[in-house]
């Protein structure tokens, strides 16, 4: 058989209607490759799957399957477009270890960093200033480490890491953006661009297939492949009912380690990290604090000497990740010192800053503006304001 009709075979199974990843696997392990399936007959494919799917499999393709066939075979002759079956030498190793790995992968880009030990980020859609810098900071030090960064193409925490990532530095830099719809689309259509990037510095990998709409229920279920494709999950920002915490769990689930970074205790976004923390997850304040527990023996030779090159090299780069640098800026009067001395790191109100500072509302109000638009404060969705800068 030629390659594109063993692609055929593996692409006519994965469409069967019924067909999931644990069947596919039972037929694999009963029958060999997906050409034998096929070829099995009715008779044998029905004594281990129902009557409907045995029909199907025994039968040739239907119009609508055919049309979706052809359109995935051209689809992987595009120039940087891959379709990768578990029998392939290129299939991600890490995935071979949970629990149901996806028979197919559909990868645009940089294949080989799929076999690179890697780190997922993940976080809040809705996350703040200071969560966006910390994702894409301690995205920048892992990637520049040698471990590649993974996440979700999603708004807010994922963007940031992925965006960090291809900041990091030619030699090392790389990110894997797994989605959950088939990689003809980009979801959310803002992250086009980004999307773009990652497929020319990094890879984009999906378990759907080509033209797969952005369903809700599909992103839970590929937050498997997030956490199985890594050596641990960081979670920068997350509320309670987050969708990070089903990365988390699924790490966990998966013998991964999960990691955290404290925030507010009146930060909402800071509690499903607190409760990561509480059940066993590791408190981290630097990348440091994650190469360190990870231990280079985990990692390959050529990533054993990336990090112990960048550590040795910048040996306070990692803490300046969540700490940035201190002072006032020089912009600023004496009002904002007195200010930003009084906010401490939880969010304050005006009143509050008011109380402690002794200003006038007007004058504290004024003052914030102006630090906003410095950087140094962020104004909550609540009226608050939170410190960026220490």
């Amino acid at each position: 058989m030629s390659d594109r009709d063993v692609l055929a075979a593996w692409l006519q199974l994965m469409l069967t209607d019924g067909v999931g990843t644990v069947t596919a696997r039972e037929l694999l392990s009963r029958f060999g490759l997906p050409s034998d399936i096929l070829s099995a007959g009715f008779s044998a494919l029905q004594k281990c799957v129902p009557e409907k799917i045995a029909l199907a499999l025994a039968g040739k393709p239907d119009a609508p399957m055919q049309l979706q066939i052809d359109k995935t075979l051209a689809w992987a002759a595009e120039p940087g477009n891959h379709v990768i079956t578990l029998a392939d030498a290129n299939y991600p190793q890490a995935l071979l270890s949970i629990a149901d790995p996806p028979p197919l992968l559909y990868a645009k880009g940089r294949t080989e960093l799929l076999s690179r030990p890697g780190v997922a980020i993940v976080g809040s859609r809705n996350a703040t200033a200071q969560g966006m810098q910390n994702a894409e900071r301690f995205a920048q030090t892992l990637s520049n480490a040698g471990l590649c960064v993974i996440s979700g193409l999603a708004l807010g925490i994922d963007a940031a890491a992925h965006a960090g990532a291809c900041s990091a530095s030619h030699e090392h830099g790389s990110t894997i953006a797994i989605t959950g719809t088939g990689l003809d689309l980009v979801y959310p259509a803002k992250h086009r661009a980004l999307a773009h990037r990652i497929a020319e510095h990094g890879c984009l990998l999906s378990e759907y297939p080509i033209g797969t709409a952005a369903i809700a229920a599909n992103f839970p279920r590929r937050n498997r492949l997030i956490s199985g494709m890594s050596l641990g999950v960081l979670v920068v920002e997350a509320a309670l009912q987050s969708g990070s915490l089903i990365t988390a769990r699924s790490a966990l689930e998966q013998g991964r380690e999960v990691f955290a970074i404290p925030g507010s205790i009146h930060s909402p976004l800071a509690k499903g990290c607190h409760q990561l923390i509480r059940q066993g997850a590791k408190l981290v304040e630097s990348a440091q604090d994650i190469l360190e527990e990870l231990q280079l023996h985990a990692l390959t030779p050529a990533v054993q000497q990336a990090v112990t090159t960048s550590t040795r090299s910048t040996p306070d780069a990692a803490v300046k990740v969540q700490r940035p640098s201190t002072g006032v800026p020089a912009a600023v009067d004496e009002h904002a010192r007195q200010v930003m001395q009084a906010a401490g790191h939880d969010p304050t109100s005006v009143d509050q800053l008011a109380e402690r500072t002794g200003l006038a509302a007007s004058e504290i109000q004024a003052t914030l503006l102006l630090l906003e638009l410095d950087g140094s404060v962020e104004r909550m969705s609540d009226g608050r304001y939170q410190k960026l800068t220490s």
